[in-house]
């Protein structure tokens, strides 16, 4: 015995049968659970991006306000605060009136408090600076303004200050020239946060496209997974049921009408077998009218075992059942017919064998593997190899994966040819001269009985190996 065949056997378990398609069903439930997770996941990676780039939008939105414009034209309200400033000034030094004074003072409040009301409105770092400085430089303006209205106060109408008016315009060309880096530093930063802003959205609008595509992956994928896995199985078997059920009714039928045609046949048998020999009681031995009696009995006899066939493909006797191990109707087989195939120069051997236990009428399945062994050594006519083997695996029988046992008859025949494969098992179909066509079609009906499956895979001038594929049985 194979040891490692025998080993492998061994593997599986009581209630094996069931394991298979469960581990099956338990790894769909896995790859189910596994799509729907990533779409969930998915699906929560758009909604995030979809937030995000709604919230960048409002930001963008929100920043571009009345506020962010008032703040680009700060530079602009502050020049011509500036100027005002310097016009009263001027208005004073040459007027010397007190009212252009007080204006000046009042403005310059105004200014004053305006520009520490920017703030809040400016976006950058270097914008607070240049506001800072703005600030610092109109301190320094409004020490050479009060300074240049002391002196016009001090001196007479005819001496102008004319050093203190050009201190105050020194220090009003430094403002105007911060309120111009001012104007670009924002222009900088605004261009800065539309870029910004432009690439986080267009990351967002990337990764939202990414996750659609990857979604519709996946529910394509889903789908693929539902189909091969369910739905595909459930119309392969649907399709399998029902060819099973359209040959079970025509060979249903054909058994019954050829049932009937035998058992009309079997009785005008029997009185022609009885009067035949009756007469060759009455003839010389040796004499042609015997040798023609004894031609005639034998064509008779060949017609019995063809309404005996025709009986047992209708009828087939249901199997008694008996649990034994796998090789025993091997080496019968291979005990019964060695000697017969070796007349014609053909090998009979065994290959491998399994101990496993099967449930089977023994003389129904060795009635099985003889036919086979014939119809290898009828392929191989003469000189070749029949190789018998008795081996473990996991096969589907029915309608789903389970231990099984497989004896196999291989042959180095010529091999079975496209035409003949798709009529192999029908009744009264053969290839062979004088055959039945019933042995092979009262094989499966038997392989049958036992809840097994008969199969065949072949190569023209290569070979055929036919397998007999029978539930292990795995004591309780």
């Amino acid at each position: 015995m194979n040891l490692d065949s025998a080993r492998a056997c061994d593997k599986s378990l009581p209630g094996a049968d069931n394991l298979v398609s469960n581990r099956m069903a338990k790894n769909f439930k896995l790859r189910l659970g596994g799509f729907a997770l990533a779409i969930v996941v998915v699906a929560l990676m758009i909604g995030w991006a979809a937030h995000a780039s709604w919230r960048q939008f409002d930001q963008l939105s929100r920043r571009l306000t009345e506020m962010q414009i008032q703040s680009f034209k700060t530079a602009d309200q502050f020049r011509a605060n500036l100027q005002e400033l310097d016009y009263l000034l001027l208005r004073h030094t040459i007027l010397r009136d007190r009212e252009d004074q007080d204006r000046f003072m009042d403005q310059w409040t105004k200014m004053d408090q305006w520009i520490d009301t920017q703030r809040p409105t400016l976006t950058s770092d270097k914008e607070q600076r240049i506001l800072d400085s703005i600030n610092d430089a109109y301190d320094f303006y409004f020490t050479a303004a009060t300074n240049l209205l002391q002196q016009v106060w001090d001196k007479p109408s005819d001496d102008r200050p004319l050093a203190a008016f050009r201190k105050v315009e020194d220090e009003s060309g430094r403002l105007l020239g911060l309120g111009n880096q001012l104007v670009i530093a924002h222009r900088e930063s605004l261009d800065r946060f539309l870029s910004d802003s432009q690439k986080s959205l267009a990351f967002l609008r990337e990764l939202i496209l990414g996750a659609l595509f990857v979604l519709f992956v996946l529910l394509v994928s889903l789908a693929l997974v539902v189909y091969r896995d369910m739905i595909m199985p459930l119309r392969r078997k649907l399709i399998e049921s029902h060819a099973v059920i359209q040959r079970q009714e025509k060979l249903a039928s054909l058994g019954v009408l050829a049932a009937g045609v035998a058992h009309e046949i079997r009785n005008p048998l029997t009185a022609i077998k009885a009067r035949l020999f009756t007469q060759q009681k009455v003839l010389n031995s040796g004499s042609p009218a015997y040798e023609d009696t004894i031609v005639i009995g034998n064509e008779i006899d060949r017609l019995e075992r063809i309404v005996k066939g025709v009986l047992q493909f209708a009828r087939p006797p249901e199997p008694s059942l008996v649990t034994l191990s796998a090789d025993v109707p091997v080496r019968e087989a291979a005990e019964l017919m060695g000697p017969q195939l070796a007349r014609n120069g053909i090998d009979l051997k065994i290959d491998e064998l399994t101990d496993a236990m099967i449930q089977a009428d023994p003389q129904q399945l060795k009635q099985v593997f003889i036919n086979l062994i014939q119809n290898a050594a009828e392929s191989i006519h003469r000189n070749g190899t029949v190789t018998l083997r008795a081996r473990c695996g996991t096969e589907r029988l029915g309608g789903q994966s389970r231990p099984a046992v497989v004896l196999e008859v291989e042959d180095t025949g010529r091999g079975i040819s496209q035409e003949v494969q798709k009529r192999l098992f029908d009744p009264f179909f053969s290839t062979k001269e004088g055959g039945t066509g019933l042995g092979l079609a009262i094989a499966e009906r038997i392989v049958q009985k036992h809840g097994g499956v008969l199969r065949f895979r072949t190569q023209l001038n290569r070979g055929t190996t036919f397998g007999i594929l029978l539930p292990r049985f795995a004591p309780k």
